[in-house]
């Protein structure tokens, strides 16, 4: 049996970069520069969603002379539907942790007003 998980924050920016348009073919770079993200972090996330059926991949037909063809990405069918259900807003937001990144308040001196 599968494991339901939610996605990483890095796959809901891809996702929603390719929602925006789903049956535009887009390559790496600019899905890169639309998320701020390194190739390190976007490129294994397209292969694990092109190996799970969320997006169709091709290589670029008419790469211009002197530069390689491009990998290109979509979302699929599946991958729209996918991605509508990543991007929903959550029916019970998770409770907000608290900041650990502050100092922790000082108590009052007594008798401190406020």
């Amino acid at each position: 049996m599968a494991r339901a998980r939610r996605p990483s924050g890095q796959t809901i920016a891809i996702l929603r970069t390719l929602a925006q348009d789903p049956a535009t073919w887009v390559h790496g770079y600019e899905i890169c520069q639309s998320t701020g993200l390194k190739a390190g972090t976007v490129y294994p996330i397209l292969i694990r969603l092109a190996d799970r059926g969320h997006l169709d991949s091709e290589w670029e037909a008419d790469a211009p002379p002197g530069r390689p063809p491009r990998h290109l990405y979509r979302l699929s069918t599946d991958g729209v539907e996918y991605a509508t259900a990543c991007l929903r807003p959550a029916q019970h937001p998770e409770p907000a942790l608290p900041d650990t990144t502050s100092h922790p308040k000082r108590p009052r001196p007594l008798g401190a007003e406020g």
